[in-house]
């Protein structure tokens, strides 16, 4: 059986403030200072348990960033990177579901790889994205989003469609990428997540 190592451990952030219902991609969102503090710690946690680097890379956005800072405070060092930040949902970000067009949402559905929802982005740029973090300067820890997590979990999939696509990550839970020395790679979620 070929030796197993994890490359890249990425959390999903805590639960936003005010996303219930809505469409949140870029839209920059606080998260209860707990929520957040509970979190990096439960990194830190990991961290020493696995004798990682205190080193994070985090999203912009504040329900990522918010992590690092923590950990930062604690001696950590923590690098922003916009790569990883959420899918671009241009027009309909901050909306609530329910008010976009159905013939939108179709429209999405019926070419979820290139159709960039709202005018923002694709899924294939985004996909972009998730290979340029994995081949350069790729983080040992990670704090991103569901959208993003979700093209890295689908990466080896040339087409998906929509009902294709998987169930997001629960708030505060984590994936693992993890590599064979034969080079085969598989991603497993782990860790229970944060209380919602």
């Amino acid at each position: 059986m070929a030796e197993a190592s994890v490359d890249l451990r990425i959390w999903r952030h805590p639960k936003p403030i005010g996303a219930a219902g809505r469409c949140i991609g870029r839209t920059d969102l606080p998260v209860d200072p707990r929520r957040t503090k509970r979190l990096a710690h439960r990194i830190r946690q990991h961290a020493r348990r696995h004798g990682l680097p205190h080193a994070v890379v985090t999203s912009p956005l504040r329900r990522c960033a918010d992590v690092g800072r923590w950990l930062r405070r604690w001696g950590w060092t923590h690098r922003v990177d916009a790569r990883l930040i959420e899918l671009d949902f241009g027009d309909w970000d901050g909306q609530r579901w329910r008010d976009i067009p159905w013939d939108a949402l179709r429209a999405w559905e019926a070419d979820f790889m290139d159709h960039a929802p709202g005018g923002g982005e694709s899924l294939r740029w985004l996909r972009g994205r998730v290979e340029a973090v994995l081949a350069r300067d790729r983080p040992v820890l990670a704090v991103g989003h569901a959208g993003w997590i979700n093209a890295l979990r689908t990466r080896d999939t040339a087409e998906i469609g929509a009902a294709d696509w998987p169930a997001p990550l629960r708030y505060g839970q984590w994936l693992a990428v993890v590599s064979t020395q034969s080079g085969n790679q598989t991603m497993r979620p782990l860790d229970a997540a944060l209380s919602t």
